[in-house]
């Protein structure tokens, strides 16, 4: 619902809202411009002083008008003619034109009223209250995204159009809600529809003399001009005319003749509330708040342009579950946690499943779960993968929070099916934590946890025979995984290792295949990528794609990753075999949590076998020479010395700093593990220096070395798993 809210007025009101944001910006620079350039007075001379001044200079001045950045004005009639001018409240004389800048005019009809008096200003309103509409539900999606409030400046992953989207979320929403709010309270006074009008003051009754110098007039002489907002001089003619003077306090009125009050209102409550409002939109008075909301306003058509693009790429990226029930009135809610976008697809097929059955189904994300707005539920499912080390996909971000805040015990049972790959070594290890997180807050559980290795159909449909044997009814789900979107790369060159010793691998090398104006701008496809994030390969005759880490970034202008060939490997025998001109079908899929990141950070990379890859990667962009060590461990060092030549010229040039080889099968064999031991003080000293560790390889080899790093660092009261914990300890294993 919370998600439904954002999503429409945002682009029904795109152009609307991006057109008051524009103007709104570039009006907020008047302000600002005008108390720069305005001349300034003592701002402890009354206005009996200020007054005197310019009535001697313009002797026939009839008002004086001072405005919130402290220009002061005065308008005055020659011979029948008005005239007006911007003063100097030294002197008193005339410094400038009081004409109103015709742009500011322009923006400000516009801004307003879109040039249509009331009709626009009603139509502004609307925008306004959209953009509340858009603020609130940003701000709740925001933290669920973040996973509550909690995280609301945590690092974000996914699309850079997503990331951009939430940034600008995070630091404007609140500046945008602030104009929004003040834009609806101001066009309810502009209608009347605040009792925010000054009290009718009796008719004062004047002495009928005149002449009175201004000096004698004690409130003028009270009255600091800094709080002056208008004073009007009596009629010439009319002895029975009175002074009126109106500052931040109330108005008052004074008699010509003898300087004595005649009356005085204070502002109420609402006026001075309504003033304040004016304040905080307009910025004058205000001139660097009106800066900082113009400057925020300006992320309205940034983010309406991600948002719009974030839009259209859901609707391609998720299947279409037709006929989904709404969450109040379903009896199965089917929760999705899922990051590339495959886990949908399962729960599609298990919506039509138990649809046929005669079940009402609602299918969601995770991260919207909701056990309030679903309280016909008999029965919940969650279909879940598993990011990284166990963390949760994008679409259950806040799932855990949001159980953990549930009171315990639920009278719906559930059953939880983890989706991921045995090669890993954290398989299905977030549905795992959702499992066991529901057993403590005693949710009673439909069936235990089952897995799903690399998208397997059939697993798939063992574990819903199970499921409608649960539920009382049959149940088959066959599912037909569909091959993710993918695009042809080009092989340009290859560099063949280890042939000699029957262990064929292979730097292969890509062309960036053409990039179309909508991938540029969503950031879909090959437009950008680092070394780090994985390239999905799909195997002919397959729809199950093996994922190969990248040792390249767009700005290196190719794709390159590193291949052994593995005994019945169908996609590794494919790749090591391709030649020069030959094609893959191939898409593209971030991992940023395994980026090298920028800075001066030192780098402790850590590799075996193709493990060199990202590594690799990573030392090819130090265009900055942070210090960097690397550990490689190989096999044997004349044929699996993978980028040999390169780490030589990085080397030389800086942007590696030192290299550490250890070959297991050479006269005198070591490990990786060993080679950081025989090192340790100089990897003690790196750690203290604050280095950041990044291990990259098959899971055996990281498990070594996270279990000697930790005893290398057991006397500083430090581990691996620390080091994880802050953030500067991360493995890309396999």
């Amino acid at each position: 619902m919370i998600r439904l809210l954002h999503r429409w007025p945002g682009l029904a009101g795109l152009a609307l809202l991006a057109l008051l944001a524009l103007s709104g910006a570039a009006l907020s620079v008047f302000p600002a411009a005008e108390a720069v350039t305005s001349p300034q007075g003592n701002p402890a001379a009354s206005v009996a002083e200020v007054a005197a001044r310019i009535q001697s200079a313009i002797p026939g001045v009839e008002q004086i008008k001072r405005a919130p950045s402290g220009r002061i004005t005065a308008y005055w009639f020659d011979k029948g003619t008005p005239g007006s001018a911007v003063v100097d409240p030294s002197t008193g004389q005339a410094v400038g034109s009081a004409d109103p800048d015709q742009v500011e005019r322009w923006l400000t009809n516009l801004h307003r009223s879109l040039f249509l008096d009331d009709t626009g200003r009603l139509v502004s309103a609307v925008g306004a209250a959209a953009m509340i509409v858009l603020s609130v539900s940003g701000i709740l999606l925001v933290a669920r995204r973040a996973g509550g409030w909690r995280h609301w400046f945590s690092p974000l992953r996914g699309p850079l159009c997503g990331r951009i989207h939430v940034e600008l979320a995070r630091v404007a929403v609140w500046g945008l809600l602030l104009s929004s709010s003040t834009a609806i309270w101001m066009t309810a006074s502009n209608f009347g529809f605040l009792p925010d009008q000054p009290a009718a003051m009796e008719q004062p009754v004047a002495s009928g003399a005149r002449g009175a110098a201004l000096a004698s007039m004690p409130l003028l002489r009270a009255t600091a001009i800094d709080d002056l907002r208008e004073l009007t001089f009596p009629y010439p003619d009319d002895a029975t005319d009175v002074f009126t003077l109106k500052t931040d306090e109330g108005t008052g009125v004074i008699d010509q003749g003898t300087g004595a009050t005649l009356g005085w209102i204070d502002l109420n409550a609402w006026q001075r509330a309504t003033e304040t409002i004016y304040m905080l939109h307009t910025g004058r008075g205000a001139s660097l708040l009106g800066l900082l909301l113009g400057a925020l306003s300006l992320a309205v058509p940034a983010m309406g342009t991600t948002g719009v693009i974030l839009w259209f790429t859901s609707r391609r990226s998720r299947p279409s579950i037709k006929e989904n029930a709404a969450p109040s009135a379903a009896d199965i809610v089917v929760l999705v946690g899922s990051e590339g976008g495959s886990t949908w697809g399962f729960a599609a097929t298990l919506h039509r499943a138990l649809s046929a059955a005669g079940r009402r189904v609602h299918v969601a994300p995770m991260s919207g779960f909701a056990p309030e707005g679903t309280h016909a539920a008999r029965t919940y499912v969650l279909l879940t993968a598993t990011y990284g080390d166990g963390d949760a996909p994008s679409s259950a971000n806040g799932f855990l929070d949001r159980l953990a805040a549930l009171p315990a015990g639920h009278a719906a049972p559930v059953a939880v099916l983890g989706f991921g790959d045995r090669s890993f070594p954290r398989f299905c290890a977030y549905a795992r934590a959702v499992e066991t997180a529901l057993r403590e807050r005693d949710w009673p559980m439909l069936l235990p946890l089952d897995t799903v290795d690399r998208q397997s159909s059939q697993e798939f449909a063992r574990w819903g025979r199970a499921l409608g044997e649960a539920l009382g009814i049959p149940l088959e789900l066959d599912h037909r995984a569909v091959a993710p979107p993918s695009t042809s790369l080009t092989m340009v060159s290859r560099r063949d290792y280890g042939q000699e010793v029957q262990a064929p691998t292979a730097i292969l090398r890509f062309a960036i295949p053409r990039i179309g104006i909508w991938q540029r701008l969503s950031g879909q496809g090959f437009a950008r990528f680092e070394a780090g994030d994985l390239i999905g390969i799909v195997p002919a005759h397959s729809s199950v794609p093996r994922f190969y880490s990248l040792a390249s970034g767009s700005k290196d202008g190719f794709i390159e990753i590193v291949v052994r060939r593995h005994v019945g490997g169908l996609c590794s025998s494919a790749l090591t075999t391709l030649e020069p001109g030959q094609s893959v079908a191939a898409f593209l899929r971030r991992n940023p949590r395994f980026h090298a990141r920028r800075g001066r950070t030192p780098l402790i990379l850590i590799g075996a076998g193709t493990g060199i890859g990202p590594l690799a990667g990573f030392i090819r962009a130090n265009a900055q020479r942070r210090p960097i060590h690397l550990f490689f461990g190989l096999r044997h060092c004349d044929s699996d010395l993978l980028y040999g030549d390169d780490l030589a010229a990085w080397i030389a040039d800086g942007r590696l700093g030192s290299l550490t080889t250890a070959c297991s099968r050479a006269d005198r064999p070591r490990h990786v593990q060993d080679a950081i031991t025989a090192e340790a003080k100089a990897f003690v000293a790196a750690i203290r220096s604050g280095a950041r560790v990044m291990v990259c390889g098959g899971r055996d080899m990281a498990a070594g070395v996270a279990e000697t790093i930790s005893a290398i660092l057991e006397p500083l009261g430090m581990s691996a798993a620390k080091l994880q914990e802050e953030g500067r300890y991360v493995e890309d294993v396999y």
